[in-house]
């Protein structure tokens, strides 16, 4: 067991599997208490399980993104459950469709804006009163480098992700410079996930990193040591040491 993250207190969405699952368990490893968000309550069981067993501390909280009620219900319940909140880690998504733009359902783009904007938005602003009430909080939010590049077919999945980079800048500046908050972006680039291969089934998964790689550059940004303010990551220039956190 580490310290980086002793006596801190880590939200992570999508903590039941691919990079919230290794970040979820590199956290609690660092000495966070972990707060596991997602749909699948047996799964984030697990996940507590596995933690606990290795001497780590979690919980588990069940969260439809999808809906705002329960967005609101997961905020709720960690007020009640918390003084502060050091930590936030945005790193569920929705894929989306991958179909072109002139055919693309409405339905799906919605879904993906509830779940990819709208739910990190309740939680900002549910949890902002946590985060103020925290001597270092961090937040870390996952992009894309399609959030602000033209490639066919990634719809609603880029579209959110910029909306999302959007959203943060916004933050970082409301927050003021006097803020002890720190709030940065993340690309994870490919990476060995079910929704990688959702994206590129014809991709050998075994041919990219994964997830556990770059779990160290989100421990780094969750730290109170971390100064970086609404930086824009690379997590494979990170890898390969040309990005210093």
């Amino acid at each position: 067991m580490g310290d980086q993250l002793k006596n801190r207190s880590a939200l992570v969405t999508g903590a039941n599997r691919g990079i919230g699952l290794a970040i979820a368990k590199e956290f609690a490893k660092e000495g966070a208490e972990v707060f596991l968000a997602g749909r699948n309550t047996a799964e984030l069981e697990k996940v507590r399980a596995a933690i606990a067993a290795a001497g780590g501390k979690a919980q588990v909280c069940t969260v439809d993104l999808e809906k705002e009620e329960s967005v609101r219900a997961l905020a709720a319940s960690l007020k009640g459950k918390l003084q502060s909140l050091d930590v936030f880690i945005g790193n569920a998504a929705s894929l989306g469709a991958r179909v072109p733009l002139i055919r693309y359902p409405l339905d799906t783009w919605r879904q993906t804006f509830r779940i990819n904007v709208d739910a990190n938005l309740v939680l900002l602003a549910e949890l902002d009163p946590l985060f103020r009430k925290a001597a270092a909080p961090r937040i870390v939010m996952l992009s894309a480098k399609v959030a602000t590049q033209g490639k066919a077919t990634t719809g609603s999945y880029a579209v959110t992700k910029a909306a999302l980079e959007a959203m943060v800048r916004i933050y970082v500046v409301e927050a003021g410079a006097s803020s002890p908050m720190r709030i940065n972006m993340v690309s994870p680039g490919p990476t060995r996930t079910e929704m990688r291969a959702r994206a590129a089934p014809q991709e050998d998964p075994m041919s990219i990193k994964a997830p556990e790689k770059i779990t160290g550059l989100f421990v780094r940004l969750a730290t109170p040591a971390c100064t970086l303010q609404g930086q824009w990551i690379d997590a494979d220039e990170w890898l390969a040491g040309k990005t210093k956190v």
